[in-house]
C-alpha cells in the first residue's frame, strides 16, 4: 500500500459516513412531503419482508401530502399496517387502492426534538470520519516502519489525512445545518 492509496482510500472511507448521514437526514420529517420519509418502511408482503418502494409508487403531489400507490393492490392492507406500525408517526388513510399520508404540520418542541436528533445523527458522523482518520494514521505510521516512506513523508501522509478530516467534518456541519434550518423554518 502506498501514500496515495491510504489518502484515497481515506477519502472514500470518509465520503461514505458523509454520504450516509445525508441519507439518514433524508428520513427526517421536516413538515414537508417527501417519499424518503416511507420508502424504505419495512413491509411484509408475499410472505417476506421488502421496502415500501419495492411494492409501491411513492408520489408528493402537495407540499403536504405523500401519496403511494401499490403495484399490485392486494398489498393495501400490508402497507397500511407497516405504516402504522413504522416510526413515520402518520396516519395513513386508504382511499381504494391509494393510500394517502397527510403530513401535519410540526409543533415547536417535535422541531426542537428532531433537531436533537440530527445532531446524534451528526455527531455519529463524525465519530465515524475520525475512525477512518485514526485508521489511516495507523496504515501511514506502518508505511513509515516498513520502510516505503520516509519521516518527511510520513508528517506529509498525515497532513492530508488531517485535511481530508477538516473537509468532512466542515461538511457535515454544513449539512447538518441546512437540516436544522429546514426544521425549524415555520
Amino acid at each position: 500500500m502506498s501514500a496515495e492509496e491510504v489518502l484515497f482510500d481515506t477519502e472514500v472511507a470518509m465520503e461514505k459516513s458523509v454520504d450516509y448521514m445525508v441519507h439518514e437526514f433524508s428520513g427526517v420529517r421536516t413538515g414537508k412531503a417527501s417519499p424518503a420519509l416511507v420508502e424504505n418502511v419495512d413491509v411484509e408482503a408475499y410472505g417476506s419482508t421488502m421496502k415500501l418502494k419495492q411494492l409501491a409508487l411513492i408520489t408528493t403531489p402537495e407540499p403536504r401530502l405523500v401519496v403511494v400507490q401499490p403495484f399490485d393492490a392486494s398489498t393495501v392492507r400490508d402497507i397500511e399496517r407497516a405504516l402504522k406500525e413504522s416510526k413515520v408517526g402518520i396516519t395513513p388513510l386508504v382511499d381504494g387502492k391509494l393510500i394517502r399520508l397527510p403530513v401535519p404540520e410540526l409543533s415547536e418542541e417535535r422541531r426542537k426534538d428532531l433537531v436533537k436528533s440530527l445532531k446524534q445523527m451528526a455527531e455519529e458522523a463524525r465519530v465515524r470520519v475520525r475512525a477512518n482518520r485514526r485508521s489511516s494514521m495507523d496504515d501511514a505510521k506502518k508505511l513509515e516502519k516498513s520502510g516505503e516512506i520516509t519521516e518527511d513523508g510520513l508528517r506529509d501522509l498525515e497532513d492530508g489525512v488531517q485535511k481530508l478530516t477538516d473537509r468532512f467534518v466542515k461538511s457535515i456541519d454544513e449539512h447538518f445545518e441546512r437540516k436544522e434550518a429546514e426544521v425549524m423554518k415555520v
